[in-house]
């Protein structure tokens, strides 16, 4: 799966010529050195790719083209050293179709009074000259990042990383296919969407794979390969005592992973990068792709259930983001309530499909029975979800856009589950069980989401900018009088957006 070693991100820096050649050689010297220091600081994901220092429109024009062509080009770092006169960024920010940020910083951190003269001071004009550039881009109307903060700082590294990191899934997302191994469950609305808007607007290719056609990838995996696989399962895993090698029900275990060797040898050959299942659709398989479906997530291919196609895409771009963050992330479903007050709570769950990634205990292998559709008896990772702060989120298509929703949630320790034979995580939404949730269901979300430990609402706002797509976030600030207004507002702004273009 790709790594961020793939990618890299580059600095130009604007100036211009009024103050002569040895200024620009400054101003490069400069910009050279900041690169550096970025790269060297151990603190940003991504590499930052030094550029030049632009001049003129048509260099500007020029680079910009060449980062729209360049596949390792995920994004555009902008800073003005000194004046860069705004008009000459028009064509190439018309040109641009990478994400940008602004970064509105200095070179020297300090004012040096004693000895600051014209010279230095005309040389050293990011506060005049970022703020030129910050009106030519809102002029435009152009999405971008805006980062305000000394560049050797923590904090403006923290920042330039998330979003670093958010290209990067962006970036992914452009190429992403996914395969549908049936469709969305009859007549369930949430999970179907515009495929066409899709790939025009997100970037996601979406295909149908007749189950049939994953059938003998399966039977072609050898004796001697699961032999292996189920020797790597005992080393990170616990078997259930009937799962063991020799177990009446081990035959179970071997069946899933040779659907998890063939599942990845399907996606591979395909060049997909998530998929969906559907238990009514199970021609020629033993059971249920659940355990595959487990094993696959852990390694970063999107995963979404009974056809949906939305949630897979996304389970994969915050997987991507989230790469090297502790915590893990997963698909997951809303299933059942538990009233207590404060403590009310929402259980998540799935019939199988739960990544391990989220448990900080030793998941145990069991088998059993699946009575819905044509799963059958099937074998499954056992686990819950560890304490601590996450975030769920979904993308809906409301007709007219994709909406984005983002919660904040705080997963708790449930009670003893002894008779529930699948992955599960208890959930409290922020800011508190009645608004959380039902901020949630007035804005459309899906009972599915991408949950991950290791993202923060900061990711999926600046996912949202590049996408150009509607986010809605529930956190411990939101109120149900004031969230019904940003629903409505939003309304009108897209609409009168749609009229305008």
């Amino acid at each position: 799966m790709n790594g961020f070693e793939n990618y890299e991100v580059w600095f130009v820096t604007g100036a211009q010529l009024l103050y002569g050649g040895d200024a620009v050689v400054t101003v490069d010297g400069h910009s050279n050195e900041m690169v550096k220091g970025l790269n060297d600081s151990g603190k940003l994901p991504v590499k930052v790719a030094y550029k030049g220092t632009v001049n003129s429109a048509k260099e500007v024009t020029e680079i910009f083209k060449q980062a729209n062509n360049e596949a390792k080009c995920i994004g555009i770092i902008t800073w003005m050293h000194t004046f860069s006169p705004a008009k000459m960024w028009i064509h190439g920010l018309q040109e641009l179709r990478k994400p940008l940020l602004h970064l509105h910083t200095q070179f020297n951190e300090k004012i040096p009074w004693a000895t600051m003269d014209m010279d230095f001071m005309n040389l050293n004009q990011s506060a005049h000259g970022d703020r030129e550039f910050g009106f030519i881009t809102s002029r435009l109307r152009k999405p971008r990042k805006v980062v305000v903060g000394y560049w050797k700082e923590d904090a403006t590294l923290a920042k330039i990383a998330v979003w670093m990191r958010v290209c990067a899934g962006w970036a992914d997302a452009q190429d992403l296919r996914i395969i549908r191994f049936g469709d969305n469950m009859n007549n369930v609305a949430v999970t179907d969407g515009d495929k066409v808007e899709a790939e025009m607007r997100l970037g996601y290719h979406v295909d149908n794979a007749p189950i049939a056609t994953l059938v003998p990838y399966v039977e072609a995996v050898k004796a001697e390969e699961i032999d292996a696989l189920i020797v790597e399962y005992g080393k990170i895993y616990d078997f259930a005592p009937d799962c063991a090698p020799g177990g009446a029900k081990h035959s179970f275990v071997r069946d899933a992973a040779a659907q998890e060797i063939g599942l990845r040898r399907f996606l591979e050959d395909k060049g997909a990068k998530a998929f969906t299942t559907s238990f009514d659709e199970l021609e020629g398989m033993k059971q249920l792709m659940g355990f595959a479906s487990q094993r696959l997530m852990a390694e970063g291919y999107g995963f979404g259930a009974e056809g949906d196609w939305k949630t897979a895409a996304l389970v994969r771009t915050m997987w991507v983001m989230g790469q090297g963050l502790p915590g893990g992330q997963s698909f997951l479903e809303d299933y059942t309530l538990h009233f207590d007050g404060e403590n009310s709570s929402i259980l998540q769950a799935h019939m199988l499909e739960i990544n391990p990634q989220i448990t900080i205990g030793r998941p145990r292998i069991e088998v059993h029975f699946l009575g819905i559709g044509d799963a059958r008896t099937c074998a499954r990772l056992i686990f819950q979800g560890h304490p601590g702060k996450g975030l769920a989120a979904t993308i809906i298509d409301v007709g007219n856009r994709f909406r984005m929703i983002a919660n904040k949630v705080e997963v708790i320790e449930p009670q003893s589950l002894p008779k529930l034979p699948v992955a599960c995580a208890l959930w409290k939404p922020l800011p508190d069980f009645e608004t959380g949730a039902g901020a949630w269901i007035l804005a459309g979300g899906t009972h599915h989401s991408s949950f991950s430990y290791a993202l923060t609402v900061d990711y999926l706002e600046d996912y949202a900018e590049i996408a150009g797509i509607e986010l809605l976030i529930i956190d411990e600030k939101t109120t149900i009088s004031e969230f019904k207004k940003d629903l409505r507002l939003n309304e009108v702004y897209y609409l009168l957006n749609k009229a305008v273009q």
